[in-house]
């Protein structure tokens, strides 16, 4: 009987700690949508709401990391219940540094601001944010359902969010070479893109623990 009343405790807290986990993602998703329409307009006042908003993302890892490390040190979880806060930890780390490309991206708004557009750059750009966007809602969904087929899709994305890296980067090498001054608001541009590419990576992760928690397979993750 204490070993079920234990258990429901531990599933009590563990629920806790995933529903701050999901509201967790949804603050990373508006900050990586807004940032990306702040960029299609010029938008600097909102530009300057993604920065701040990174402050609520950092305060819900904090909490997320203060409540698993009690889980563990209260409950000893074993086997599967382990997996489950410790994949909840990884999980929470990728989020917080796709909420920092996000901030990156917006950093850099108000200069592009004051250049020319490349909107070409721009369409690429909105593109690759759909994506991993309609990534990360698949792979959170699937960490909710332990759905393994869903995060292998999400997964898979991530190789179109890299094609169009790579093309926007020819591209933006070309208009470099045809006018001087595109080189600024290209490089910007660029970098915009690499943590757009980043972020899907992180996505990647994410998916892999999903495959963690409910197969135990560890993956190594290579991510900055």
């Amino acid at each position: 009987m204490e070993h079920i009343h234990i258990a429901s405790r531990f599933d009590k807290d563990a629920r806790r700690i995933e529903g701050l986990l999901v509201t967790m993602a949804e603050l990373v998703e508006r900050q990586l949508q807004d940032a990306t329409r702040a960029l299609q307009i010029n938008d600097t006042e909102l530009s300057q709401k993604v920065n701040q908003g990174d402050h609520e993302i950092n305060k819900l890892e904090a909490r997320i990391d203060e409540l698993s490390v009690r889980l563990i040190a209260l409950r000893q979880p074993m086997a599967e219940d382990l997996r489950r806060v410790v994949s909840t930890l990884k999980v929470s780390s990728n989020l917080e540094r796709i909420g920092d490309y996000a901030k990156t991206m917006a950093w850099r708004i108000p200069v592009l601001a004051q250049t020319d557009s490349v909107k070409s750059a721009n369409k690429t750009i909105a593109r690759m944010s759909d994506l991993v966007l309609s990534m990360l809602r698949d792979v959170m969904r699937a960490y909710v359902e332990q759905d393994l087929s869903l995060a292998d899709s999400a997964r898979e994305r991530d190789a179109d969010v890299d094609q169009l890296n790579n093309a926007l980067f020819r591209e933006s090498l070309t208009y470099m070479m045809e006018n001087p001054r595109n080189i600024e608001a290209s490089t910007h541009l660029l970098f915009i893109a690499k943590n757009l590419e980043r972020a899907g990576d992180r996505v990647t992760n994410i998916a892999e623990q999903v495959s963690f928690l409910v197969t135990g397979e560890i993956f190594e993750e290579g991510q900055d």
